[in-house]
């Protein structure tokens, strides 16, 4: 999609905090209360499970779907995408495909929403998320998913998603001590391990495809940004630390181009292939395999 009429907010983005991300700095400092509930065998397991679900979300349904349509689905499973994504606590899906689609056409210049090498590293991973000028939802940059009615009520309401996340862990954890006490689990630990952990964690791995993949790493491709490829991030975010070769070929679902780059994502998203949920998946062009194996 063209956005190339769209202007960014202004030429250099204020850097005042907005009082509305309070929250996001209170899920860091929940955190601490595991050394007070400590962890469990249940509560780990069902914290990855929230990672990982959420972790789709975010890298199946908000990056690759939502701002690059790189595969087809069903206004069903595209709202589950969108609620799995909302849950992990990084806004609504129009919020973040506006401020994603921007990036990709200002990537890495002054205009850019999150450039370490022109705002510093700092500002690319976590300062942008924090300033005021980003709040609101570049609703100009997606008008293809403003037309969805429910879409435009999740970004408004996004916080519904990972609150009754946090509400239902904590209630399955209450259930478990009382009939099962053998877990050794509680609602305070479910809701510490499995939700204020997990969404941080979830924060940084999202946040360091700006940083890191933007500072760090091999380019196969001469684009015009400065992004990255990278195993280990790669594999800590699945699949998203390929991130020249998505700035190379943007609307391609499969990130890793070649059989060693694992894109733990595209493998999802090819098993829901198979079982007719997604379809019209889109990978890079035989030309742009090309030129990465020069």
């Amino acid at each position: 999609m063209d956005h190339s009429a769209a202007a960014p907010d202004s030429p250099t983005e204020p850097r005042r905090a907005a009082w509305t991300n309070l929250p996001f700095l209170g899920v860091h400092l929940a955190c601490g209360l595991i050394l007070w509930t400590g962890i469990s065998p249940v509560s780990v397991g069902i914290g990855l499970a929230t990672l990982l679900v959420r972790m789709f979300g975010l890298t199946g349904g908000y990056h690759r779907y939502f701002c690059h349509h790189s595969f087809q689905t069903s206004r069903v499973f595209q709202f589950m995408l969108a609620w799995a994504g909302a849950a992990a606590a990084q806004k609504g899906p129009l919020w973040w495909a506006g401020h994603h689609r921007s990036h990709h056409r200002y990537s890495d210049t002054e205009a850019d929403v999150h450039p370490p090498g022109v705002k510093g590293f700092y500002w690319a991973h976590i300062g942008w998320v924090m300033a005021e000028a980003n709040v609101r939802t570049k609703s100009e940059w997606v008008p293809d998913l403003m037309k969805f009615r429910e879409l435009s009520w999740l970004d408004r309401n996004h916080y519904l998603a990972p609150i009754s996340l946090a509400v239902g862990l904590f209630g399955l954890g209450a259930w478990l001590d009382a009939t099962q006490p053998q877990l050794d689990t509680s609602g305070l630990q479910l809701l510490t391990v499995a939700f204020f952990l997990s969404t941080t964690v979830l924060y940084h791995v999202t946040f360091a495809v700006n940083s890191v993949g933007h500072t760090l790493g091999h380019r196969r491709y001469d684009t015009r940004d400065a992004s990255r490829n990278g195993l280990l991030l790669a594999l800590v975010t699945a699949g998203e630390g390929w991130h020249n070769n998505h700035h190379r070929y943007p609307t391609s679902e499969r990130q890793g181009f070649y059989w060693w780059e694992i894109d733990a994502t595209h493998y999802v998203v090819t098993v829901l292939g198979w079982l007719h949920v997604v379809w019209d998946i889109r990978g890079p062009s035989d030309e742009v395999l090309a030129e990465g194996r020069q």
